[in-house]
């Protein structure tokens, strides 16, 4: 492997799935080894070793649940928070939303305890004025008694800190004097924005994660250097961009939801590429199932997400919608005599009942091993020689078919039904709910068990196509390796538009665009250009809402030429594409400029995925077996994926198998390979 090779990690709940792309000799080679849950540098190094030695490596890019999964377990670190007086219980009033919208039930356990939460004299105002300079003897008390309470990382938020830093900056000068590790920020350095909560809530969470991340990202890089790598490590953030692992280490809040922001973005690649702009992505791994829109090519990024109730991160994030439905969830019979599917997950260790390891309960993998549709003698991963299908059948026996008064392979088909139906609804969340008609978009399934349930997902919702991507259970790697390098900046302004002073704007926009830039310059990855996008967040006088105004100018020599003229129209533009109409007469107003500077990675040719010359349909046939459809054994033909050449045609009933995923095609369907590989699965005329 030269030193130009770059690999994409995604560490799963299951496996880790690996692409390396060598640019010299412009060849690929894919791994897939399980996950090693607990200690996933475990897996990850293990992983990289299947390409040779770690230190021949150039550059390594890396898609990390490890935050995600420290959110949703809440297994943080302890966070202590000091605050303006009167402000101690921001964090928790939040919005005053609730869990559950109909009844005063439900609970909510902020990340930071009330008695980890101190206050000191200080006052900023809303227009940047200091009211009350900060008592710093009270801040290095509170900063010592949150010590001994065991505070592991530590919070700064301090009200109107985004009008004037001044305070917080000073606070954190103190802090820094006693504290003894360097996991404490302030606000000011998080999110520099306008609404006390959701900046409570996003640095207190970025300080929640800072010892998980880092402790992780240590891990790495002391193996890593262990095995003599000298190249560039890099960590792929939730808005689909690549980050340092310093900044990561900084910042580790924008690494939620970073894997499955990885298969977002290369799904999009590749449905661009085979002529499919509008697309539904669906990441099927062994815990989790995550949707995603993609419209016109372009993924949809939203500038807050909730990880869970109450856990609001406010920076850029791919819009994704993640529900507890994986090959590794399990299948129980309620109380009410209802079957349910997952959240909970059998994961890699023990994993399913069809691995041998101990696990009793079925999961989703074990109904598809004794439908049939799962080749035992050959499962993904190489992890195991043979899966055990007579394991699964008892498991789904005792726990499914006796509860409910079935036969084994009516309740493994409806295993898989509850399934599919829980995975349609997520695709129903983030196109129907969100105005658009899901017939008009195809279905992107990846991940080791998307390519599984492309066809019933297919039939169930309605989409006129599903694309099977040529590795669909690397996709997430591929995505680490074309990711772009991405900073954003942030930063309320509050201007007025009428009379608007340009030349303070564009001084604004200049200052951020150029510590981005900077930033994205010093990561070391190879860029063909860098793109500086303006963004602002506007509404009319006493709206509390904002629509997101792209700004159409560029950075130059001279400023970005901003002019009031081209704020307003491109305010009008947005506003009456959001909401059909416009307020004549009502006054407008710039809340927050946001900043995104991006460096343009060499394309990838996706044409190197391609099926080899001299490939044929009956090379790759390897026989028939009976695999169960709708109640019935079907004599299905299987085939092997990667030796179909481009242009083949195959009716359903049919399996594609290869080493990665194995792609069902379901009776009534048909598939065709296109000009890069990829499975086209459609209804048959």
């Amino acid at each position: 492997m030269s030193g130009a090779s770059i690999v994409g990690v995604d560490v799963g709940g299951t496996f880790t799935d690996l692409f390396c792309f060598d640019a010299d000799s412009l060849s690929f080679r894919i791994a897939k080894v399980p996950s090693n849950r607990g200690d996933e540098a475990v897996g990850f190094l293990d992983g990289l070793r299947q390409f040779g030695a770690i230190a021949d490596l150039g550059a390594i890019v890396h898609g990390t649940t490890v935050g995600t999964n420290a959110l949703l377990e809440r297994k943080g670190a302890k966070v202590g928070l000091i605050t303006t007086t009167g402000f101690r219980d921001v964090l928790e009033m939040r919005r005053r939303d609730r869990p559950h919208t109909w009844g005063l039930w439900g609970d909510f356990i902020p990340v930071v305890d009330r008695d980890m939460r101190l206050e000191v004299p200080e006052r900023t105002l809303a227009d940047g004025s200091i009211r009350t300079v900060v008592d710093l003897d009270a801040v290095r008390d509170a900063a010592r008694t949150l010590l001994a309470n065991g505070a592991q990382a530590l919070a700064i938020v301090f009200i109107n800190a985004y009008a004037n830093s001044a305070n917080e900056r000073a606070a954190l000068a103190a802090v820094a004097e006693l504290w003894p590790t360097p996991h404490f920020a302030c606000s000011s350095q998080i999110l520099p924005e306008i609404r006390e909560f959701e900046r409570t809530s996003t640095t207190a969470l970025n300080a929640y994660l800072q010892p998980v991340v880092g402790d992780y990202i240590g891990k790495l890089d002391d193996g890593l250097r262990d095995d003599g790598f000298t190249g560039r490590f890099h960590i792929v953030q939730s808005n689909g961009g690549v980050m340092s692992t310093g900044m990561a280490r900084r910042l580790p809040v924008r690494t939620a939801l970073s894997g499955p922001a990885a298969g977002v973005i290369a799904a999009a690649a590749i449905a661009r590429e085979a002529g499919f702009p509008d697309v539904i992505t669906g990441d099927l791994g062994g815990t989790s199932f995550d949707v995603s829109l993609v419209v016109g090519g372009a993924t949809a990024l939203a500038a807050q997400t909730v990880i869970d109730f109450g856990l609001v991160v406010r920076t850029p994030m791919i819009e994704i919608a993640t529900i507890g439905a994986g090959g590794g969830s399990i299948a129980s019979v309620d109380a009410g005599q209802l079957l349910q599917v997952g959240p909970e997950s059998a994961g890699s260790r023990p994993g399913p009942a069809c691995y041998g390891q101990g696990n009793p309960r079925p999961t989703l993998t074990d109904a598809n091993v004794v439908l049939g549709r799962i080749n035992a003698e050959r499962p993904i991963g190489g992890k195991l020689a043979r899966l055990d299908v007579e394991a699964a059948r008892q498991a789904i026996a005792t726990h499914v078919a006796a509860p409910l008064g079935i036969e084994v392979m009516a309740a493994a088909e409806a295993i898989v039904r509850v399934a599919n139906a829980r995975m349609a609804g997520a695709i129903r969340l983030v196109s129907i709910e969100r105005g658009h008609d899901p017939t008009r978009f195809a279905a992107v399934p990846f991940g080791g068990g998307g390519a599984l349930h492309a066809g019933a997902l297919l039939r169930e919702v309605g989409l006129k196509a599903a694309l099977v991507p040529r590795y669909p259970g690397v996709t997430s790697a591929l995505g680490c390796v074309i990711a772009d390098i991405r900073h954003d900046q942030v930063q309320t302004v509050n201007l007025n538009l009428d009379g608007l002073d340009a030349a303070a704007l564009d001084a604004r926009m200049v200052d951020e665009a150029r510590t981005a830039l900077e930033i994205v310059q010093s990561a070391g990855l190879q860029v063909d250009r860098i793109d500086v996008i303006f963004e602002l967040d506007m509404h009319y006088v006493g709206q509390t809402h904002t629509v997101s105004v792209h700004l159409p100018v560029t950075l130059g020599d001279g400023g970005t030429g901003v002019t009031e003229a081209i704020v307003r129209a491109a305010f009008e533009a947005a506003y009456q594409t959001s909401f059909s109409r416009l307020l004549p007469g009502v006054p407008a107003r710039i809340v927050t400029l946001r900043t995104a500077a991006i460096g343009r990675r060499p394309r990838f040719d996706l044409a190197l995925l391609a099926p080899q010359a001299g490939c044929t349909v009956a090379a790759a046939a390897r026989g028939h077996r009976p695999v169960w459809f709708d109640g019935a054994w079907h004599e299905t033909a299987i085939y092997a994926r990667l030796e179909l050449p481009v242009g083949a045609e195959i009716a359903g009933p049919a399996i594609l198998e290869q080493p990665d995923a194995t792609t069902v095609v379901e009776p009534g369907l048909s598939a065709r390979v296109d000009r890069l590989g990829n499975i086209i699965i459609e209804r048959q005329a």
